[in-house]
């Protein structure tokens, strides 16, 4: 009998070949076409970490990237879109449990949006909180049940700080019919996320609708729930893998199909020098599977554990999220590069996904500035091998 997590693995890959053919209308339309959301929600792709408790399938955290990456890999809009959609449900556990209650109360398959950039401000008002700000990436937004955004909170206009004297950051959750979207996704890659601009202005929302996420409690037990910010990264790595294994594939089809580009002496796939190319692109793409794999794994046995906390799980998660970035951004372009002129033109996939896997590697979570972090980790390990080990008193 198949697993949950195969079944839905199943109903994606007969779902795959219809969204790859779609490719170009839903860059056309810049979002998600609302029968395609219906079918995936359908399935269960929106359900995928809502808990089983609200009737969800709370999948372990290596098995939801499973997913992720089929659907990245039959297009990267579509699972770009699907990831924030159904991550949104892990967020989601960081907020009081009587709103909690709320998001879920018609049902598991609860489509989520919003921005984890401190693009908003909250000052303290009767009430709550007077809420007004302007968040960019906004992915899925236009079919979205729910939506967040961070908050820098403020008093009298004078920014709280928290108790390492930092800004105190709050995410804030409403229902999409409480934001306004501004039309401002005109894009170079994942142009049909529909990552529009979210605004919210001089609106008053009670306390209860903030989450606090890097060290808020979850209002709900098991291991997907612990600890959020150490598993973006890997959630970022497994889109980008599944859209660098869509670009070898529709790489391989171009040879398959008996490409002959202009003046070479054989076909693509006769061609020893293409033979070559295509090995190397294919053990740089089974690393950053692999390494997202193992680390997938190391973070879900410290989920389980009860200990994915503390810098530094999140500078190793991270530095694994943005090494596969690179990586699969490398793949895309190798794959763009031996598919000759063709590739240029709209009608080729390849330019599609080379497009799409350089603006995913911009994503601040993975940018390559945070290797620092990984770098400071390392340097505290090495220097810890060689500190003394505390003397025991004298008897």
């Amino acid at each position: 009998m198949k697993s949950t997590a195969e079944q839905l693995l199943a109903g994606i890959q007969g779902l795959a070949p219809e969204i790859t053919a779609r490719g170009a209308e839903i860059e056309a339309a810049r979002r998600m076409p609302l029968d395609l959301v219906e079918t995936l929600r359908s399935i269960g792709v929106f359900r995928m970490f809502a808990p089983r408790s609200h009737g969800g399938l709370e999948l372990d955290f290596p098995s939801g990237l499973e997913v992720i990456t089929a659907l990245g890999r039959a297009d990267g809009s579509v699972g770009w879109a699907a990831m924030i959609g159904s991550a949104g449900g892990v967020f989601a556990a960081s907020l009081p449990r009587e709103t909690y209650e709320r998001v879920y109360r018609n049902g598991p398959d609860v489509i989520f949006a919003g921005s984890i950039q401190p693009a908003g401000t909250a000052d303290a008002t009767r009430g709550g909180w007077k809420v007004t700000g302007r968040w960019p990436f906004g992915s899925g937004c236009q079919h979205a049940d729910w939506m967040a955004g961070f908050c820098v909170m403020t008093e009298g206009g004078k920014p709280l700080t928290d108790v390492d004297g930092r800004p105190l950051i709050r995410g804030v959750f409403l229902p999409a019919s409480e934001w306004h979207i501004e039309d401002t996704w005109y894009a170079t890659g994942l142009k049909g996320t529909g990552s529009h601009h979210i605004a919210l202005k001089d609106v008053v929302v009670p306390e209860a609708y903030f989450f606090d996420f890097e060290n808020g409690r979850p209002c709900l037990p098991g291991p997907l729930y612990q600890s959020v910010p150490p598993l973006l990264p890997l959630l970022h790595g497994a889109i980008c893998v599944g859209m660098a294994e869509g670009a070898l594939d529709d790489l391989l089809a171009l040879a398959e199909a008996g490409r002959h580009q202009f003046r070479a002496a054989v076909p693509l796939r006769e061609s020893e020098i293409f033979q070559f190319e295509l090995g190397r692109i294919a053990a740089d793409l089974g690393a950053a599977r692999a390494s997202l794999e193992v680390q997938a794994a190391s973070h879900w046995r410290h989920a389980l554990a009860g200990t994915l906390k503390g810098d530094a799980l999140s500078a190793q998660g991270t530095q694994t999220g943005i090494w596969i970035a690179t990586t699969c951004v490398r793949v895309a372009d190798a794959c763009f590069s031996l598919a000759g002129g063709s590739a240029v033109y709209e009608s080729s996939p390849l330019q599609r996904r080379l497009r799409d896997l350089h603006t995913a590697a911009q994503h601040a979570i993975v940018q390559q500035r945070h290797y620092v972090a990984a770098g400071k980790a390392a340097l505290m390990q090495f220097r810890g091998r060689f500190e003394e080990p505390p003397r025991l008193a004298a008897e």
